[in-house]
């Protein structure tokens, strides 16, 4: 009911070392106990994008675009794809806590968003040049999709710090990544079934947009709207629920918050790039 359709499992022979290598990648930051801060949440953001960005290029085979070895191409297909960048992500995490410990790094969570950060930024760019070869490049609804993001977003924390202050505070950067997150996967979702003509392959989702397209308003202002009202609702109920978990354990708090965020911001930015590129 709530997955999406598309589900991939890949052969053996590359499911097992993945698995191996994810068991792997946890048991060692269980036992090396990194801090988990606001900061360090913030850095892992370009890794959440990043794996969008290889799921994405794995969809533009559908468009002749090649981007991954028909070999290993099934890594980068739902849900293996999250598995793939889990294991990068924290590879790097590990290298930079041994880095910060030998007084080679100023700090664990710099290594960690510059490292994202490149990541992304060379995969998505390959996407974006891929696209404009083909011919199918269109950023004009994506760079709407950010604005009216950032925008619902500025309003909705406003309304968070003046009315709930001690949860914005609480949540702090955690807090506005898990609402803008959330927020731009609604108005990208809202937009490509709006306005794109995208379908959508999470049932749950589209049962909201199905309701949201049989209520009056849909005539005037598309089905959407109430998708994006429900995920910003949620997000801001989620930081509210959040708020003494993080005051009394925070760093297993921002862990499930960043992994909240991930949940939002990682569609969000697939959503995002894909319309961009495709």
């Amino acid at each position: 009911m709530v997955l999406p359709e598309g589900f991939v499992v890949p052969p053996w022979y590359l499911l097992v070392p993945v698995i191996v290598l994810l068991g792997s990648v946890l048991a060692l930051l269980w036992a090396l106990e990194p801090p988990v801060t606001d900061r360090t949440v913030l850095a892992f953001a370009p890794w959440m994008m990043f794996g969008a960005s290889l799921h994405v290029l794995y969809k533009l085979d559908a468009f002749q675009i090649d981007a991954f070895p028909a070999s290993i191409e099934s890594l980068f297909s739902a849900p293996m794809v999250y598995a793939v960048t889990a294991i990068i992500a924290g590879g790097i995490w590990i290298i930079a806590i041994f880095l910060h410990v030998g007084g080679l790094q100023p700090t664990i969570a710099r290594f960690v968003g510059i490292a994202g950060t490149a990541f992304f930024t060379v995969f998505a760019m390959f996407a974006i040049f891929r696209s404009i070869e083909a011919g199918v490049f269109e950023p004009f609804w994506p760079v709407i999709a950010i604005v009216v993001a950032g925008i619902v977003t500025a309003i909705a924390w406003i309304a968070l710090s003046l009315w709930f202050t001690d949860v914005a505070a609480t949540t702090s950067t955690t807090g506005a990544l898990v609402v803008f997150g959330h927020t731009l996967d609604g108005v990208t979702t809202a937009i490509g079934y709006d306005v794109l003509g995208a379908a959508e392959s999470v049932p749950l989702s589209l049962v909201l947009l199905e309701a949201g397209e049989a209520l009056p308003t849909a005539e005037y202002i598309g089905a959407g709207w109430l998708f994006v009202l429900l995920k910003v609702s949620l997000a801001m109920v989620i930081l509210g629920l959040f708020r003494e978990y993080v005051e009394e354990e925070p760093r297993q708090a921002r862990t499930l918050l960043a992994l909240v965020a991930a949940v939002g911001l990682g569609p969000a930015t697939h959503n995002t790039l894909l319309f961009m590129v495709s």
